[in-house]
């Protein structure tokens, strides 16, 4: 069967962060632990999902993303400096560390802990790829409708159209 949009896909992939021409392996999902998504509902990268269309069940697919086209350029002003007393009652986070944040329109996000002094912490609101060009290997296990529960939801409930318990 065909990918192609109210499909949920389920496949395997090595993912390669391309720096400097030598390649690091970032991530994978196996046969046992495949990605399983559904198609053309906005939770994949769309170039990612463009390279995948119309493949069927039992395909290998091999393509690059550039930076701009996955996670974006690194952004040097995407800094925030947070003043310490937001973290008033909990412990100061730790350089390295991811914070789930949210913004005034009640957006969720993401930021990396990259220095703490003594009234401020500096978070990196970048994707931690931001900036890479990725390299996708990897094979389609299965293709299929989606389920009408599936559909409601905007989301896939496993391989079998059954949540995961």
């Amino acid at each position: 069967m065909k990918i192609k949009p109210q499909h949920v896909v389920s496949l395997t992939y090595d993912l390669y962060v391309d720096q400097d021409g030598s390649e690091v392996l970032e991530e994978s999902a196996t046969q046992e632990q495949p990605l399983t998504f559904l198609f053309g509902a906005g939770q994949m990268l769309p170039k990612f999902e463009e390279n995948l269309s119309e493949l069927s069940t039992g395909d290998n697919y091999e393509f690059r993303l550039s930076a701009a086209d996955a996670y974006g350029e690194y952004d040097e002003e995407a800094v925030a400096n947070l003043p310490l007393e937001m973290f008033n009652g909990t412990e100061v986070p730790e350089i390295g560390s991811i914070l789930p944040l949210q913004d005034n329109n009640g957006n969720r996000f993401q930021g990396q802990v990259v220095s703490v002094s003594e009234d401020s912490v500096i978070v990196d609101l970048n994707h931690p790829m931001a900036g890479q060009a990725l390299h996708f290997k990897g094979n389609i296990l299965n293709v299929r409708p989606a389920t009408p529960e599936e559909l409601s939801h905007g989301h896939a409930h496993g391989a079998d159209g059954h949540h995961q318990h």
